[in-house]
């Protein structure tokens, strides 16, 4: 095989500093030896790469359609190479995240850019699920961390970082608040984002008899927009529609009509972390403490 990651290291250096002394000096190496290399090159090839007969090296043709498909492979193993060190490093072939479905649109999802950017070749799966769901998805070992509202207690099997609060806000259609000031609070339909059970989602936000539930916020939001019930849902996600009057604030006589519920990211600490989930971790702080009010 003509090309490896030797010949295309120097078949690139010429090319890109236009001489042999230049390229030589780019790779640390005599100008002789940057000649004999191209000049195995294209014995190998059959090809001639470089016009010598001035003191620059000229590409020819044959170089020049070569390039593009040169620097795409340089690409690919510069690329597998950092790959290789990151999971030496520890990096997880895939990282795997249990959020809140009430989470989605908050500001957990934003740090994956910057992880992204670290790690161009590491897989990210995101999945939704209820808090029970993703706590015992982490116990079990199925995702490595859980993002969910704080709970009661605390368990010795897991580690956690407080990484901020989210607000949800009691909405409903103009026409159902209508008809919840007719029936009153009790009797008015109240869609609930729980996997199967009231019993897997917060007591507080349970305010009614009558419930239906979802598997996800959109879910929640599309029925509440058909003017099905009323719904906590996160101030992110309702905020334009309150805005345009399409949805209203639903107004407890005896409560506040926004919950804040402080999130917490959760880990087990009998297993531990890989190189993507501590960096992810790491932004997170970062980006609380960008958000924190200075005194």
């Amino acid at each position: 095989m003509a090309f490896n990651s030797e010949t295309l290291r120097v078949f690139l250096a010429v090319l890109d500093a236009g001489s042999f002394s230049a390229a030589a000096r780019r790779l640390g190496r005599v100008p002789s030896a940057v000649s004999m290399a191209i000049a195995q090159l294209e014995a190998e090839l059959d090809l001639q790469l470089f016009d010598r007969r001035t003191r620059k090296a000229l590409p020819t043709q044959a170089a020049l359609a070569l390039e593009p498909q040169a620097r795409q492979a340089a690409s690919q193993l510069n690329r597998l190479d950092a790959q290789a060190l990151q999971l030496h490093q520890g990096l997880e072939r895939r990282l795997v995240i249990a959020m809140a479905s009430e989470l989605q649109s908050g500001m957990w999802s934003q740090p994956l850019i910057a992880l992204a950017e670290a790690f161009p070749l590491l897989e990210v799966e995101v999945r939704t699920a209820s808090q029970a769901e993703a706590v015992r998805l982490l116990h079990e070992g199925s995702v490595h961390l859980a993002l969910v509202f704080e709970r009661p207690g605390i368990d010795e099997r897991e580690s956690f970082l407080e990484a901020g609060s989210q607000l949800l806000v009691a909405v409903a259609t103009p026409g159902y608040l209508r008809q919840m000031a007719a029936q009153g609070m009790v009797e008015a339909r109240q869609i609930l984002v729980a996997a199967g059970s009231p019993s897997t989602t917060d007591p507080q936000m349970i305010l009614s008899h009558r419930l239906w539930l979802t598997d996800s916020d959109l879910a929640t939001l599309n029925l509440v927009q058909a003017g099905l019930g009323w719904a906590y849902l996160p101030q992110p996600l309702v905020a334009t529609l309150i805005e345009a009057g399409s949805l209203q604030t639903v107004m407890f006589d005896n409560m506040a009509s926004q919950l804040r519920l402080w999130v917490d990211i959760v880990w087990s600490s009998n297993r531990p972390l890989g190189l993507g989930a501590r960096r992810y971790l790491e932004l997170i702080r970062e980006r609380l403490k960008a958000e924190r009010p200075r005194a």
